[in-house]
């Protein structure tokens, strides 16, 4: 894109000068005035806004620019105006591959639009009739004449000036040549600009697919071909080799990753026995997250799960099935790592001189020691880069994090840098269930992707609130990833909800972000809690658990092929891997959540650049025990329909990807869903081509 006037002459030297020629403000994706980078993954549109006004009445353009990381523009995108008096402009931008990006935004002065619009209401007056067509005439020559412009948009210009310099034509013929639709397509695409000014350039982190995109299952190795020996009363704990049979099952359901709590050595001293007791029996195995023992800390893989060895074997048959694995990274010791007897600065000490156990008031870990990043900060931070690093080394390219919040926010900053530097495709997940202001920094901070509130969103209105907020307001810096369920967390609504409310949440997951998980029974429907909390009863954390998932999915007692068809619809329809492409739409009942999905100039089948279009429209009854009806009304700009998709009455062609009906749709439509049959449509809308 390019100008043929002059550029503007710089203002008075003026070092406290803030605004450019046009002013250019509010500035998004920026996070914290551009000293963090906004973040995306290849593929995915981001939206880009800026507040582009002028003086006077002149027309004005505003364009997002582009920059691959060797610094090359390589997209132009005309931004849109919002209206509303707000001089807020809008549009998206596409980065095609990882690495440090950046964009800018440029103002102009539209140089045609002013012409048009001033000719339009003159003439239409009877005012300077002559003069209007004659700066038209010059504006079209010396455009034409611009270096840089294709010689085909120039000779549409070119004859557009020699119409209107006919005069054997009527004034109104003279006026409709330079307004035809091969001049608005000429100046669209090569715009006529003036007074062209840049803003800063602002960073864009692309990280690979798995940083933002994904499905994530969650098991614990033990337990995956664990034997109970009745006679004897002892378990006999599963380990990496016989956990590696239930990876084929985990990949065909459709799952990205296959995440396992920490391997490492559980700690003897304090212990914990089922159901979190505070005494454990003789073959109770303990949590997994009380880590180190005397075979070692978080450079060991406890004993009961094999060796090295096996560890890489169980990676590459992750791997031979396309799943990745993704390891626990908990930054705590049981009183048994050899960090407590070789650094005790690493830890906090009481007055009474022991170290101080982990504690959640009113929650007790007497089996933990946290962390103290304050006594030793260069020492413990370089051990805790060494064990990432070896497990790096072993094939581990996605750690799950637990409780980052309660350790300092520079920390993350520079280990997640330090990685990232020597492998950029390390991926950190943030298990941080707590206040936003923290979440949101370990997102500046780094980490790619975070457990999140949806856990606990249930109503309506909250289920609105929270999509519209991760998608439009805190997109640029902190990826949501949706578990449904994990070891700790069972929610009311899955413990009384019954099968449908199994259902409704993991088809809100599934669809609402790109990122979701679950935790290995969830698909058992496994729902009973410990009496007075938010988790399961007889809790794997503490034992072993043996699952029968093939003999549920044989009796038909298994949400393994709902799970699975939902992923396979994921993977099917990029609108759903998007996490800026979504809006809510409304329903006129209290339980009906109703949002789209929407992506455009898909790339085509070879590879170059398309023009397809995929939306997704989902409608969910999130009242897992009745039948709702109501009407669904949308938004039809956001569903991005053209004229050739449109039935003659002005309806289109939605088909639902979980029933296989389809229906004629419109702005307005009635829908019943009945939770105890199937209590969501997953609509595909049809294209013409």
């Amino acid at each position: 894109m390019s100008t043929f006037t002059e550029e503007p002459r710089p203002a008075p030297s003026n070092s406290r000068l803030r605004f450019g020629r046009i002013p250019i403000t509010g500035v998004s994706p920026v996070v914290d005035c551009g000293r963090f980078p906004a973040k995306t993954v290849p593929g995915e549109d981001i939206e880009v806004a800026a507040t582009v006004f002028r003086e006077g009445h002149d027309r004005l353009g505003v364009t997002a620019v582009l920059y691959d990381p060797d610094g090359h523009a390589v997209q132009r995108t005309h931004l849109r105006p919002l209206g509303g008096g707000t001089d807020r402009w809008a549009g998206t931008l596409r980065p095609t591959s990882p690495g440090n990006w950046t964009f800018t935004i440029e103002g102009w002065g539209d140089l045609y639009a002013t012409w048009h619009h001033n000719a339009e209401v003159k003439i239409a007056a009877g005012v300077d009739v002559d003069l209007m067509l004659a700066e038209g005439i010059r504006l079209f020559n010396q455009a034409a004449g611009q270096d840089g412009r294709p010689a085909e948009n120039a000779e549409v210009l070119r004859r557009a000036a020699g119409a209107i310099a006919d005069e054997g034509r009527s004034t109104e013929d003279r006026l409709a040549a330079g307004g035809s639709e091969e001049v608005l397509t000429a100046v669209r695409t090569h715009p006529i600009r003036s007074l062209v000014t840049e803003s800063q350039r602002y960073p864009i982190l692309v990280e690979r697919d798995l940083a933002g995109r994904g499905a994530w299952y969650e098991f614990f190795p033990r337990s995956e071909g664990a034997v109970f020996d009745p006679a004897a009363g002892k378990w006999t704990s599963g380990n990496f080799t016989t956990a590696a049979e239930r990876l084929p099952a985990v990949a065909d359901m459709g799952f990205d990753v296959i995440y396992m709590p920490p391997i490492h050595p559980i700690g003897v001293t304090n212990r914990k026995g089922p159901n979190n007791t505070l005494t454990a029996g003789p073959d109770d195995p303990g949590s997994p997250w009380a880590i180190g023992a005397a075979e070692g800390g978080h450079d060991a893989i406890h004993p009961d799960l094999g060796t090295f060895e096996d560890f890489d074997r169980f990676v590459q048959s992750a791997a031979d099935v396309g799943l990745e694995v993704a390891l626990d990274l908990a930054l705590q010791c049981s009183p048994d790592h050899p960090w407590a007897k070789e650094h005790p600065e690493w830890f906090t000490t009481r007055v009474d001189g022991t170290i101080a156990y982990a504690e959640n008031p009113p929650k007790k870990y007497q089996d933990i020691y946290p962390l103290n990043f304050d006594n030793d900060p260069e020492g413990l931070s370089e051990e805790v880069l060494r064990i990432v690093r070896l497990w790096v080394s072993h094939g581990v390219k996605i750690f799950r994090v637990d409780n980052p919040h309660t350790k300092p926010v520079w920390f993350w900053e520079w280990l997640i840098g330090e990685v990232n530097a020597t492998d950029p495709d390390v991926v950190f997940l943030a298990e941080a269930f707590t206040v936003p202001a923290m979440m949101h920094a370990l997102g500046r901070a780094g980490f790619q992707q975070s457990y999140s509130y949806f856990t606990w969103r249930n109503r309506k209105t909250e289920i609105e609130e929270y999509l519209t907020q991760i998608s439009h307001e805190t997109a640029a810096f902190f990826r949501p990833n949706f578990f449904v369920n994990t070891p700790d967390i069972l929610t009311e609504f899955l413990q009384y909800g019954g099968p449908a409310a199994f259902k409704i949440r993991a088809v809100l997951a599934a669809t609402g972000s790109p990122l979701w998980g679950v935790y290995a029974g969830y698909e058992l429907y496994e729902h009973v809690a410990r009496p007075g909390a938010e988790e399961y009863i007889d809790n794997e954390k503490y034992e072993y658990k043996a699952r029968d998932f093939a003999g549920a999915e044989a009796e038909g007692r298994s949400l393994a092929p709902y799970l699975t068809r939902l992923n396979h619809i994921r993977r099917a329809h990029p609108a759903l891997l998007d996490l800026q492409n979504l809006t809510v739409h409304r329903s006129t009942d209290d339980a009906t959540v109703v949002f789209s999905k929407h992506k455009e100039n898909l790339p085509a089948a070879d590879g170059s650049e398309g023009t397809g279009k995929d939306t997704i429209i989902v409608v969910v009854n999130v009242d897992p025990h009745s039948v709702r009806e109501c009407t669904v009304s949308l938004d039809l700009a956001a569903l991005g329909l053209d004229p050739a998709d449109l039935n003659e009455d002005g309806t289109f062609w939605v088909d639902d990807l979980i029933s296989g009906e389809s229906w004629r749709w419109g702005e307005h439509n009635y829908v019943r869903l009945d939770a105890h049959f199937e209590p969501a449509h997953i609509l595909h809308v049809r294209r013409s081509s």
